[in-house]
């Protein structure tokens, strides 16, 4: 008799362990599913708060902070849907003001020279509130000089050299096409972007 009791609970309990695996087994299904299912949805969230393509070409600006010391450590162009973008990222304290419009050619501030740029129409862009790197304490965008675009519209971007307290900048593209201009912080980046 105690050899069938022991039999008997040693079934009852290999049947609850069993059932306790299927179990645990189930939730690691589950998991893994509902994981899914928030990441589609930040994925649709994500999807449905696409940046608008720009729609204007008009000349913009923007007022940089007082006191900004700013200097471009870095330079790039993305392609994105409908347009192409190009960052110029800044190192230093405040935040940037910016004056970018088209223009027939690309001078350097100052001196007038002519800068060599790929490209149909030429975009300037004026960073102000930059600094040299001895007053930002960063050091400056090294190259490379130009930036090539992407295959798109921006053909390259030529120039981030600071000249009283003004970063100038070519944006090089294939067409004239309408443009926008934010500023981005954390680190300070001012973005253009080119409609394609």
């Amino acid at each position: 008799m105690t050899t069938n009791r022991t039999r008997s609970f040693a079934a009852v309990a290999a049947i609850a362990v069993g059932a306790s695996l299927t179990a645990c087994s189930q939730d690691a299904e589950t998991t893994p599913t509902a994981a899914t299912s928030a990441v589609t949805s930040t994925s649709s969230a994500a999807a449905s708060t696409t940046e608008p393509v720009p729609t204007d070409s008009s000349d913009k600006t923007s007022a940089a902070g007082t006191e900004s010391k700013l200097t471009v450590v870095d330079v790039r162009v993305g392609e994105h849907d409908g347009f192409d973008r190009v960052v110029y990222e800044m190192g230093g304290t405040g935040t940037p003001g910016w004056r970018v419009k088209y223009v027939d050619a690309a001078t350097q501030e100052g001196s007038g020279k002519p800068v060599d740029i790929k490209g149909a129409a030429v975009i300037q862009v004026l960073i102000d509130g930059s600094a040299y790197p001895f007053d930002s304490g960063v050091e400056q965008y090294s190259g490379p000089n130009p930036v090539p675009g992407v295959g798109g519209v921006v053909t390259e971007v030529n120039g981030s050299n600071v000249f009283e307290g003004v970063t100038q900048s070519f944006i090089g593209v294939t067409e004239k096409q309408p443009f926008t201009v934010t500023t981005l912080s954390d680190p300070p980046r001012v973005v253009v972007d080119v409609a394609r």
